[in-house]
């Protein structure tokens, strides 16, 4: 339960600092994230495969 009320803290304290960014910032910034996400993604695909097939 206090996980739960420290997430929704910190979502709200992200939320309330993007909606107080200029848009191209707030645009920089999510595709900074998405493209960190993409890569990390690819590389745990790419950890998984080489374990299942050694």
């Amino acid at each position: 339960m206090l996980f739960l009320v420290a997430a929704l803290l910190l979502l709200g304290v992200v939320m309330g600092s993007v909606a107080h960014a200029p848009l191209p910032v707030t645009l920089v910034v999510a595709a900074v994230i998405g493209i960190w996400l993409a890569i990390f993604a690819v590389r745990e695909r790419n950890a998984r495969r080489r374990q299942t097939t050694s």
